[in-house]
């Protein structure tokens, strides 16, 4: 019996305990997977040329690196949640892992799926709507292709896959640059602010949506694009016809509640989390409590929940008060670092 078939005799009897997802128990299953499974030279081999991941580390090499474990937290150090997470998926896709340690990786990924996120990647981007609704049809309602018919170019449509961990700021001033024609030579930074421009005009004059986009903007400092964004006005739902043509048909309503989140961040292609800013049109009429309304929006909130989005207000009021910006900025700290 080989030192690898005895490993997995070994494994095999283990009592198994219960899996907890964790940035630190998907690190932990990955190291122990690529230990168990490749010699010291062939892991290097799998790390940069089959999985092609980057080396991040500008003083050292990984051949300079003594130790297997060293090599993999070369590559990986940093690395939050859901990019494990990815590798994790592209470990158990593509490569042989020793079989028990394959078990402990699909493990994981299934209390991962089971735990939270939304059942399906996300397949249609549309977003920073700033005039009339577009209007959508279904191009090929078997594969859910749909195609914008008219006022297309008052929204943003990403086109692209959306990269397993996660849409970055990088990956939309790539797509910008590509979609706006800018030259090779310009830099990112610059891509960039003209897209937060873009981006920002979606908001309008609302003074309480522009505190929260800036805040966040500001994460973006000094050419740190490599963070998820923050994409305003996206659209949830799409319901064709408009109030005016509702009412004018003697209909009460949209059967499809909150048709646009204020703002989506996808920390991957499944993990999302909505923002919303409340303003009194959220709960009333004028100065008038509506227990309609706020029915209609925590309604909208569970069944989102239940989709597997994580959802977080903020008070119109609050975003009013002296110091809010420093309150939303740690918000997204908070948030960040729990995403690890």
């Amino acid at each position: 019996m080989s030192g690898f078939e005895f490993l997995d005799a070994v494994l095999a009897d283990a009592p198994r305990v219960p899996v907890k997802v964790s940035s630190r128990s998907f690190r932990s299953a990955i190291e122990e997977a690529f230990i168990h499974t490749y010699t010291r030279s062939d892991l290097e081999i799998v790390l940069a040329e089959e999985l092609r991941l980057p080396w991040p580390i500008a003083d050292c090499k990984p051949a300079d690196e003594k130790y297997k474990r060293d090599v993999i937290q070369g590559y990986t150090g940093g690395w939050d949640l859901p990019r494990l997470v990815a590798l994790a998926r592209r470990m158990v896709a593509e490569l042989e892992v020793t079989g028990g340690l394959l078990d402990d990786l699909t493990a994981l990924l299934a209390e991962y799926d089971r735990g939270g996120g939304v059942g399906t990647p996300a397949k249609n981007l549309i977003f920073a709507a700033k005039g009339p609704k577009p209007e959508l049809v279904l191009r090929d309602a078997v594969n859910n292709d749909i195609a914008i018919v008219r006022n297309g170019e008052f929204c943003l449509v990403y086109d692209q896959p959306i990269p397993a961990d996660g849409l970055t700021y990088s990956n939309l001033i790539q797509w910008w640059r590509e979609r706006q024609g800018f030259a090779d030579d310009m830099s990112p930074r610059a891509v960039g602010l003209d897209l937060h421009n873009r981006l920002r005009a979606s908001l309008g004059d609302n003074l309480v949506e522009l505190l929260v986009f800036d805040t966040y903007a500001r994460r973006y400092k000094d050419g740190q694009f490599d963070m998820p964004a923050l994409i305003p006005q996206v659209y949830l739902h799409f319901d064709p016809a408009t109030q005016l043509a509702r009412r004018a048909a003697g209909q009460s309503g949209s059967p499809l509640a909150r048709q646009r989140m204020d703002f989506l961040i996808l920390f991957s292609s499944r993990h999302r989390v909505v923002l919303e800013v409340d303003g009194k049109q959220h709960y009333a009429n004028g100065d008038t409590a509506n227990p309609t309304l706020y029915s209609e929006m925590v309604a909208e909130d569970r069944r989102l929940r239940l989709s597997g989005y994580e959802v977080y207000r903020f008070g119109g009021a609050e975003l009013m008060k002296k110091g809010a910006d420093k309150m939303v900025a740690e918000f997204f700290d908070q948030l960040a670092e729990r995403m690890r």
